[in-house]
């Protein structure tokens, strides 16, 4: 018997946790063959169904969340009508919670494996094996649209704790709730590395959350449950072998523990590869002295730690059950941030109770103020099963009442004001999680009040100029940017004792970020032309002493070679301390080698080094 599991992922660069230690905890089972099919929400309906049909299983089993669902409930209904002997199951949070429904909404679909799915999967397919992997039903006794688990009665079913399915006479029976899996009994689900190659993977070394967040579904299990750490450690040890470029933790809160976190990061550190990334979400008031001076050497660049602020609104806070204290938070991440060395990731969400728009743009500001590395705006979904949900009319929620279950006004904040915030974080998205634009972001913040209301009027703008549904280039972003500067921020100068904006200084600084980032192989139409200094670009290249002094490791390279590896580009500026200060630094002869293969870890920067004297081509 084949049982295929499908995942639905949101996007490639993505791996299924579930659906590969479903398939590692049944694979001694004799004669049932599980396999793993994955796709991306990017994928055509019609080709994900032709490559399930074509894979002939006789359970098909489908991972089910809140970005996919809606793809999930139109496969069934195709594959019943294209294989109606094939039986399908459900599991993952998305369908756990009102098991029952799905099966009335979804009349192709069998069984729902609801909550933790390992023990549920593994007895199912057991009772398979136990029954020889076949249907005993005599011809014609099902009834059509009434199919149920391949080979196990009804009888058998209603025996298995942590199911909802369809009787042979149509009726939805719900089993008792299954006790936690104990995490030791979860095999390692990662074996075949090459089938994850250029891709996140996921790790899991507890479940369950000591907080009670009124917005997660990990608040209903407050039992966090641990892995043991020899076999953590173990496993830890399998991703670093292999270089895996990124492992990313699912714990809820990670460093609920000191002891464990403080060995996890300690075996990190000293088993690093010099590749791999590891991702944890933490609460920062938790963070102890130990694990701050541990933090402070670490390799830049080998964790990241997300943080999850949601909202500086006390009253917002209290709402939401969090405990936690701003002032703390802060000075936490600061202290972290001196080393140069962790990505920190703060998140907000918007729509929440008690936040209106003036107190989400506080929030902002506030999270801002401590330049994370990413900043992201959620918004609130009212997930099902949620203390959020139960209050959804105490809190005058208007949500999505599908997937994804986004808010839509609250009693605080209106849909026009939701729709705006929207915009908001496109621009937060574009211009500073992507790191491409930093300086040119800290210049033009001296000419707004706050950092909302650059990104504020940046989103008005933006939406002015596009209209149509057009795709950007990353030089088109910059252009966009600089009509932007050049338009709204000279029309509606900052606050009075802002220093004047300069269009010559801001082009300057934009076209830095730009050689940041990557050796272009398009110059922006609006960058000067080097022209004039080729002559001099070139004999620094080819001076020994030049090559001596800053091109040591490409010995191996020939002068074609380094020039594609570097790149030298003449500002009339001193960028960076114009940037930073608003006022306008002229530069001091102005070349600038930009050097590709050495990057900051955390932006992505190349390494930015001044010529001076070495590069004597005078102002532009």
């Amino acid at each position: 018997m084949k049982i295929l599991l499908a995942a639905i992922n949101a996007k490639y660069i993505h791996s299924n946790l579930a659906v590969y230690s479903l398939k590692a905890c049944t694979e001694h089972i004799p004669g049932i063959r599980v396999a793993v099919e994955e796709f991306t929400i990017n994928n055509y309906i019609d080709e994900i169904l032709t490559r399930l049909y074509r894979e002939k299983p006789d359970v098909l089993a489908f991972s089910c969340y809140i970005w996919n669902l809606t793809m999930v409930e139109e496969l069934i209904d195709l594959m019943r009508k294209a294989a109606p002997e094939i039986k399908i199951w459900l599991g993952g949070p998305e369908v756990s919670y009102d098991a029952a429904d799905v099966l009335r909404r979804n009349p192709g679909a069998d069984l729902v494996m609801r909550g933790e799915g390992e023990d549920t999967f593994r007895e199912l397919v057991s009772g398979l094996a136990l029954n020889g992997g076949s249907d005993k039903m005599e011809a014609g006794e099902e009834l059509p649209g009434q199919k149920y688990a391949a080979g196990l009665s009804d009888e058998k079913l209603a025996e298995i704790p942590g199911l909802t399915f369809r009787k042979r006479d149509g009726n939805i029976v719900e089993t008792g709730d299954r006790p936690p899996v104990l995490m030791d009994s979860i095999p390692f689900p990662y074996k075949n590395m090459d089938i994850f190659k250029n891709r996140i993977i996921y790790y899991e070394s507890s479940r369950g959350c000591p907080f009670s967040c009124s917005y997660c579904l990990s608040s209903i299990d407050r039992h966090v449950r641990f892995r043991s750490l020899s076999l953590v450690l173990e496993e830890l040890g399998f991703f670093l072998d292999h270089k895996v470029p990124q492992v990313k933790f699912v714990d809820r809160t990670f460093n609920c523990r000191h002891d464990r976190t403080l060995a996890i990061w300690k075996f990190i550190k000293d088993h690093d590869n010099g590749v791999t990334n590891f991702h944890f979400e933490v609460t920062a008031d938790l963070l102890n002295e130990e694990e701050l001076e541990l933090l402070a050497t670490l390799r830049p660049g080998l964790i990241q730690l997300e943080i999850g602020v949601q909202s500086t609104n006390p009253k917002t806070i209290k709402a939401i059950d969090r405990v936690m204290d701003f002032a703390k938070l802060s000075r936490l991440v600061q202290r972290i941030q001196k080393g140069k060395n962790v990505h920190v990731h703060l998140d907000l969400i918007a729509g929440l109770p008690w936040e209106d728009i003036d107190s989400f743009i506080r929030s902002f500001n506030d999270v801002y103020a401590l330049r994370p590395n990413q900043l992201q705006m959620g918004f609130l979904k009212v997930l099902k099963g949620s203390k959020m949900h139960q209050h959804q009319k105490d809190y005058g929620l208007v949500y999505r009442t599908k997937p994804v279950y986004e808010v839509m006004s609250t009693r605080w904040i209106t849909f026009d004001e939701i729709l705006f915030l929207k915009d908001v974080e496109e621009m937060v998205e574009v211009y500073y999680n992507t790191a491409q634009f930093t300086y040119s972001l800290e210049y033009l913040l001296h000419f707004f009040k706050t950092p909302f209301d650059l990104f504020k009027t940046l989103a008005i703008a933006y939406r002015r100029q596009v209209t149509d549904g057009r795709k950007f280039s990353r030089l088109d972003r910059y252009d966009l940017l600089r009509r932007f500067a050049k338009g709204a921020v000279e029309e509606t100068p900052g606050m009075d004792e802002s220093p004047g904006f300069v269009a010559e200084l801001f082009d300057d600084i934009l076209r830095y970020d730009y050689y940041l980032r990557e050796k272009a192989k398009t110059r922006p139409s609006w960058a000067p032309d080097t022209e004039r200094f080729k002559k001099e670009i070139a004999a620094f290249y080819s001076s020994l002493q030049m090559r001596e002094k800053y091109f040591k490791e490409y010995d191996d390279k020939n002068y074609r070679q380094i020039r594609n590896l570097t790149h030298v580009e003449i500002f009339s500026w001193d960028i960076v301390k114009s940037a930073l200060t608003g006022i306008p630094v002229p530069g001091k002869n102005g070349g600038v080698l930009f050097m590709y293969r050495h990057r900051d870890s955390l932006t992505y920067e190349a390494q930015a080094l001044p010529l001076g004297e070495d590069l004597p081509v005078g102002q532009e």
